[in-house]
């Protein structure tokens, strides 16, 4: 197979680039490098992805990635909540604008799809675990908070119509918490932010009261699941939710962290008006009903939080001294 995969440079794009460069199949990134890194796209085995630098705003440049290509996984996406608060307009335009161009170039090019979203499109629903059906609550049209899950729902709109109404061969994936290395700590991603304040002795910074409740899945775990979605045959235009199935709060998250890493760091309360800003809105439950994919294809995530936390450490831990030894094997 050769795939290209748009976002390749980034956190989840860089591990799927090696899982498809490990298995055997040509890789091409198109990517334009504002929030991923060339330094991600290491040498696999004697393999190396070919990078062709721009953003799926050019349809020109995304025909031309395309080109020769089996499938895509559209992954292109502005990262961090605090980047989309900052410019909304950017998010929308390159969820919504840049999905169309990525769909109309697939179904000329005869390329299969796999578009991801994110937990964050289920918006403000809380309660039991969350069904791909599930209706969406989202807060006021004219406040950022929402650009992020608002885009993302009419960019899987539009993949679903291309799958309905012109056969594009589709498939939506919803991700959930995925954590790991080269997870840039800007996004503002809980886990590994934890870990990098625990290894160096800060305060382990806990947005409100810590009683959210989150399910983590190592990316590694995730991307295999991805190409095997996207190698099926099924409905087209089907959504699935991906991520863990272990349930934690924030609270317990920042002490569990402490304490693998045998950090002596206080773990302290910040009002999410102080971290976020007054538009911010938290969600306190957000965890996922992965039956779906795991009738699909048989996934469920394998690696626990203990062994994920372990992971992000061993990556973070030079010059830190501080992780215990059962770490460091």
């Amino acid at each position: 197979m050769h795939a290209l995969v748009t976002g390749g440079a980034g956190f989840v794009g860089s591990h799927l680039v090696d899982h498809l460069l490990d298995g055997g199949h040509e890789v091409t990134v198109l990517d334009d490098l504002s929030a991923g890194s060339v330094e991600h796209l290491a040498d696999r085995s004697g393999r190396r992805a070919r990078l062709a630098a721009g953003t799926v705003l050019d349809a020109a440049a995304v025909r031309a990635a395309m080109g020769g290509c089996d499938a895509v996984f559209h992954l292109a996406s502005q990262t961090g909540a605090a980047a989309v608060r900052r410019r909304p307009l950017d998010a929308v335009r390159t969820e919504v604008t840049g999905t169309e161009i990525v769909c109309e170039a697939a179904l000329d090019l005869g390329c299969r799809l796999l578009y991801t979203s994110s937990g964050d499109v289920y918006g403000r629903s809380v309660g039991e675990r969350l069904r791909e059906d599930d209706d969406r609550i989202l807060g006021a049209t004219g406040s950022a908070r929402w650009a992020h899950p608002a885009a993302k729902g009419l960019a899987e709109l539009i993949v679903a119509r291309f799958a309905a109404d012109y056969g594009l061969s589709a498939v939506t994936v919803r991700l959930f918490n995925l954590v790991g290395i080269r997870q840039d700590l800007r996004g503002g991603a809980v886990l590994p932010v934890f870990v990098h304040q625990a290894l160096r002795g800060r305060p382990l910074t806990v947005h409100g009261d810590g009683s959210q409740r989150r399910c983590f899945c190592a990316v590694t775990d995730a991307v295999p699941a991805m190409v095997r979605l996207a190698q099926r045959t099924g409905v087209p235009g089907a959504v699935f939710n991906l991520g863990g199935s272990q349930e934690t709060g924030i609270g317990e998250l920042a002490v569990r962290v402490r304490a693998l890493t045998g950090s002596g760091s206080d773990v302290v309360y910040v009002p999410h008006t102080v971290a976020s800003g007054s538009e911010h809105v938290d969600v306190d439950r957000r965890v996922p009903d992965t039956g779906r994919i795991r009738d699909a294809i048989g996934w469920t995530a394998a690696t626990g939080l203990d062994d994920i936390i372990a992971d992000v450490a061993r990556a973070d831990r030079v010059g830190t001294g501080l992780i215990g030894s059962d770490l460091m094997s």
